[in-house]
């Protein structure tokens, strides 16, 4: 039997790839969420895997003190990834105290580790919007200036982790990852948002997409390339914090240009702005550079743009009863 490995927030995005990629490593894994209907879904994926009896799937609230402390003694992991968070910055505008399930989540994980004394690897994971609107592109050396909510719960735990580092030992790093996308992305995100609207006007249950800030640029990569690195981040004896980017900025209309391109429509003739979709702050324009990850980590990103774009949009088509390959040009 494999090391054994705990993620909070398993049945989101990122929660859902990293279990796969631990699955297919001979992990013993198990992952709690809050969202117990997300939590099902997934349950149903991994029972079809040969590999399945090797996860288990459990309801569970990260900000729970005893909760997680008692889960942490049961299945005293090796590993331990912290996903669990309210991500949507835009929501974090409206009720920014979804966030403090960031803050008291890291703090209960850590915190389970030092008082139990146990020899765990502890993943964090951290974001670009800690940069606010720094000049791109933005490393592990560029100061870190949240315009967000969200960002500033982050930026707390980002900081617990390198304290808990640094004064109690704890091999602990944190992934500072740039946008990292899926078919698995919900569609309040803009990039789903988009691939989903193209899927709707193709299909004609829709007529127009209306989006927010055209101008915001963003690193784009695939959530499968980045679960890889928090893997190998935990794999150095001497953890440290790493950005995770592709090292390409891209604008929203660019990717808006590009998934309408591949069903040969002009964007332009179906996206609508609303500014009521605006956010209250935006950063400009993030770019990350890994090249830190890529020397100490040997990590790379395999899914280029167009291929996460066309990924993406092929699963939104087919959810819409359509035949990618009949429908792209």
């Amino acid at each position: 039997m494999g090391r054994t490995a705990l993620i909070s927030g398993v049945a989101g995005q990122d929660g859902s790839y990293l279990l796969e990629f631990l699955l297919d490593r001979r992990y013993q894994v198990v992952g709690f969420d809050i969202d117990e209907a997300a939590l099902a879904r997934l349950a149903e994926v991994v029972a079809a895997r040969p590999d399945g009896h090797l996860a288990t799937l459990r309801p569970g609230d990260v900000t729970q003190r005893d909760e997680v402390e008692g889960l942490v003694a049961q299945t005293r992991p090796a590993e331990i990834y912290n996903l669990a968070a309210q991500s949507f910055v835009g929501r974090s505008h409206e009720d920014p105290f979804d966030d403090l399930v960031v803050v008291s989540g890291v703090l209960n994980l850590l915190e389970s580790i030092r008082r139990q004394g146990l020899p765990a690897r502890f993943y964090q994971a951290s974001t670009a919007e800690m940069f606010g609107d720094a000049p791109a592109t933005q490393s592990e050396t560029t100061p870190l200036e949240p315009i967000s909510p969200y960002a500033c719960a982050k930026l707390y735990a980002h900081h617990m982790v390198r304290m808990y580092r640094d004064v109690h030992g704890l091999k602990a790093a944190s992934g500072i990852l740039f946008n990292h996308e899926s078919p698995r992305r919900r569609t309040e995100f803009v990039t789903r948002k988009i691939t989903h609207g193209v899927a709707a006007i193709v299909s004609g249950q829709a007529t127009e997409l209306r989006l927010g800030n055209f101008d915001a640029r963003r690193d784009w990569g695939h959530a499968r390339d980045y679960v890889r690195a928090m893997w190998l981040m935990l794999r150095r004896d001497e953890p440290a914090d790493y950005v995770i980017a592709s090292g390409v900025s891209r604008s929203v209309a660019e990717f808006a240009h590009f998934a309408f391109d591949l069903v040969g429509l002009d964007w332009r003739d179906y996206v609508v702005h609303d500014p009521a979709l605006q956010r209250p702050s935006d950063p400009r324009n993030h770019c990350g550079n890994a090249a830190r990850a890529r020397v100490e980590l040997g990590w790379r990103p395999e899914v280029s743009f167009e291929a996460l774009v066309t990924e993406m949009l092929d699963a939104d088509l087919e959810a819409h009863g359509l035949d990618p390959k009949s429908v792209r040009r």
